[in-house]
């Protein structure tokens, strides 16, 4: 198990400020408050969220390290979304919508972002009604969602005008990614997890359908 320390953050982030790795550290104490409540992830993992969930997602803030426009459906318990607007906070200008339509995590999302004055706007609708509230994004997120197709499927709109996807995947991404191209083609670029010997962010430009 990792522990909770700067380095940490910034082996997993890149370069990140010891200012923003104590918002995070705050940010933990106040996830497991609620998750006792609300079960925003699996208890099964609720002993070790900061490798389990935030060094996981602050991965991203080291794969796209200049993105400003940023979209994370099915955002939940807020990783990574919430997770990146505290990386992006150090970003001149950038901001990211979390799409979540469950009222009592899109509630949690919020109490986060107004406590820590994170550049984050929660967007509590269905992701297929969101398309026209987030317009162009540069990048689109999404954790254990679903599968690699339906992701697809849910971001077309946003992926096929220029948005690149980044995806967190586990050990059966590759059945995944052979199940989408049958209907989509797309370029992609498999980055190795740094904090899951298993996973993959999938990294996926250029989508347009078969």
């Amino acid at each position: 198990m990792n522990s909770v320390s700067w380095k940490s953050l910034q082996d997993a982030a890149g370069p990140v400020s010891r200012e923003t790795f104590d918002r995070l550290v705050t940010f933990e104490q106040m996830f497991q408050k609620w998750n006792r409540s609300i079960n925003l992830v699996a208890q099964s993992t609720a002993g070790d969220v900061w490798q389990r969930h935030i060094l996981d997602s602050a991965q991203l803030g080291r794969i796209e390290p200049t993105a400003n426009h940023w979209v994370d459906i099915g955002s939940g318990g807020g990783f990574p979304g919430l997770v990146m607007a505290f990386l992006l906070a150090e970003r001149n200008g950038a901001s990211i919508d979390l799409v979540e339509s469950n009222r009592k995590k899109a509630s949690f999302l919020q109490t986060v972002i107004g406590q820590f004055g994170l550049p984050a706007r929660v967007v509590a609708r269905r992701i297929e009604d969101s398309h026209a509230l987030v317009p162009a994004p540069q990048i689109v997120t999404a954790r254990a969602l679903a599968s690699l197709s339906t992701l697809l499927d849910l971001s077309a709109p946003w992926l096929t005008s220029g948005a690149r996807g980044l995806f967190h995947k586990g050990r059966d991404y590759r059945a995944e990614v052979q199940e989408s191209v049958h209907r989509w083609a797309f370029d992609l670029v498999e980055h190795p997890s740094t904090t899951d010997p298993h996973g993959v962010i999938l990294e996926l430009s250029n989508l347009r359908p078969v």
